[in-house]
């Protein structure tokens, strides 16, 4: 007897990998707009 693959198994996780690997991109990116903010901040105040 033959089990048969379920796509969704993959459709799903590919799914979850790409909003996972988004919401990292995104949040990155925050901290790192904020460090540069707070940098040219730090050298106006000079």
């Amino acid at each position: 007897m033959r089990e048969g693959l379920n796509q969704w198994d993959y459709v799903m996780a590919a799914l979850a990998i790409g909003v996972i690997g988004t919401l990292l991109l995104v949040g990155l990116s925050l901290v790192a707009m904020v460090r540069s903010e707070r940098r040219r901040d730090k050298v106006r105040a000079k």
